[in-house]
C-alpha cells in the first residue's frame, strides 16, 4: 500500500508540473491551463481510488482464507442446536396451542368460550405463522457451507466471502429477532386482538385487557429467550478478522406499562 501512495504522489506532481498553469509572457494563471490542471488532478485522484479498491480487493492467501472459513463454519456450528431448538419449541408449542384452541372453538357449548378460543387459536396460528416465515438463520445455514466446494483458489475465495455474508446474516437475524420494531408489531397485534374482544364482541374492558396482556406475555417470552450466539461470534470474528467493522450487541430495552382510567386503558412503550 506504501508503494501505490507514493508512485501516485509523483503521478499528480509530474501531471502538475508538465501543465505549467502560470503563463511564461504575462506571468499570470490562465483560465485554460487551470482548467487542464483540474481535470488532471481530478483524474488523478480517480485512479488513485481505483488503485485502492483493487489492492484492498487483493485475495488472502489459500491458507488463510482456510482458517477463516474454519473458524466460521465452526461459530455457525456452535449456534446450530439453540438456534433449531428454540425454533422448534416455540413452533410445536403454538402449533399445538392452535389445534387444541380451535378443537374448543368449534365444540364448546358457551358464546363467550368460543369467542376467547376462536381468538386464541388466531393469536398462536399468527406465532406458528411467524416461526415457519423467519427461522433463526444459523439452524439452516451449516450445511449449506460445508458443501461448497474448496478445490482451486476461486472457489476457496469464493466459500470465503460467501461464509462471512452467512455468518452476519445469522447476526442480523438475531438482532432483527429483538429490536424494537418486532415489540411493536406483536404489541399492535396483541391489541387489535383485545379491541376485537371489547367493542368487536360487545365484551367488557377488563375482558379485552386481559387478552392483551396474557398474549403480550407470551410474546415477550418468544423474543426474550430467542438465542443471541450468532451476534457474539460474529462481533469477536469482526475483532481478530476485521477490526473497523462490527455489530452492535445491544440487549433489547423495551417495555411495557399497561395503565387503567376511569376513560379506558392506557398503553406506554418504552424502548
Amino acid at each position: 500500500m506504501g508503494q501505490v501512495t507514493l508512485y501516485l504522489e509523483s503521478s499528480i506532481f509530474f501531471q502538475i508540473k508538465s501543465l505549467n498553469c502560470i503563463d511564461p509572457i504575462t506571468n499570470d494563471l490562465t483560465l485554460t491551463r487551470f482548467l487542464q490542471y483540474l481535470r488532471a488532478l481530478m483524474l488523478s485522484i480517480l485512479l488513485c481510488c481505483r488503485s485502492f479498491t483493487v489492492s484492498a480487493q487483493e485475495p488472502l492467501p489459500d491458507t488463510l482464507a482456510h482458517e477463516r472459513i474454519r473458524v466460521i463454519q465452526e461459530m455457525l456450528d456452535q449456534g446450530k442446536k439453540g438456534a433449531n431448538r428454540w425454533w422448534t419449541g416455540w413452533l410445536a408449542g403454538y402449533s399445538a396451542a392452535t389445534v387444541v384452541q380451535t378443537v374448543v372453538a368449534v365444540t364448546g357449548d358457551n358464546l363467550k368460550t368460543r369467542q376467547d378460543w376462536t381468538l386464541g387459536a388466531v393469536s398462536t396460528l399468527l406465532g406458528a405463522a411467524g416461526q415457519l416465515i423467519s427461522p433463526l438463520t444459523p439452524g439452516y445455514t451449516t450445511d449449506r457451507l460445508r458443501e461448497m466446494p474448496e478445490n482451486s483458489p476461486e472457489e476457496v475465495q469464493r466459500k470465503l466471502a460467501e461464509a462471512e455474508k452467512l455468518l452476519e446474516a445469522c447476526a442480523l437475524r438475531e438482532k432483527n429477532g429483538r429490536s424494537w420494531k418486532t415489540h411493536v408489531l406483536d404489541g399492535a397485534v396483541n391489541t387489535g386482538l383485545g379491541m376485537v374482544i371489547w367493542f368487536g364482541f360487545k365484551r367488557s374492558f377488563m375482558e379485552g385487557f386481559t387478552n392483551i396482556a396474557l398474549n403480550t406475555v407470551v410474546c415477550e417470552a418468544q423474543i426474550f429467550s430467542q438465542p443471541t450466539r450468532a451476534i457474539r461470534n460474529y462481533n469477536r470474528y469482526c475483532q481478530q478478522y476485521h477490526p473497523e467493522t462490527s455489530l452492535a450487541d445491544n440487549p433489547s430495552t423495551v417495555s411495557w406499562h399497561f395503565t387503567l382510567s376511569p376513560g379506558g386503558l392506557g398503553v406506554k412503550v418504552i424502548f
